[in-house]
């Protein structure tokens, strides 16, 4: 879906977070970044990812990588989320889809038959110097951790 790669600069943001504070790229330079897209907050599937996430922060943390999470989701809804699982990290509440567009992880899914305009679920890995390391497109929701930190 998106046409970022390896060795591509990643895209600026600024976009606000849960709590309403204004969240940029740029904000983590000098340190690695996990940077996940998922569809909806609350979901099944996105609940398991950032579960996941979560558990092994420290491990994360360990390695130098900061997170941040983005969906379309509102700030009211973010910080619900965020609240009721305790992520240690932000989640962008991206309602222009700025950040999903600049990532290109917006686009046609399709779901019991029916085809819609979504988020695919995506995770970038960016460097210190705000380049792209990896692209993960077939994210397991369950085992993610173990796929970027393998």
């Amino acid at each position: 879906m998106t046409q970022l790669k390896p060795g591509d600069q990643a895209p600026n943001f600024k976009v606000k977070n849960q709590d309403g504070e204004f969240v940029s790229l740029s904000d983590y330079k000098g340190k690695k970044l996990v940077l996940f897209f998922y569809p909806k907050a609350s979901t099944p599937g996105c609940t398991a990812e950032a579960c996941n996430l979560s558990d092994n922060y420290e491990a994360f943390k360990s390695k130098g990588y900061d997170i941040l999470g983005v969906s379309a989701d509102s700030e009211k809804r973010q910080s619900n989320f965020r609240n009721k699982y305790n992520f240690p990290y932000p989640l962008l509440a991206d309602e222009d889809k700025e950040v999903i567009n600049a990532y290109g992880v917006w686009g046609p899914k399709k779901f019991m038959g029916k085809e819609y305009d979504g988020i695919h679920r995506t995770t970038f890995i960016i460097d210190e110097n705000g380049m792209i390391e990896d692209v993960i497109s077939k994210v397991k929701t369950k085992e993610h951790s173990d796929q970027i930190l393998k």
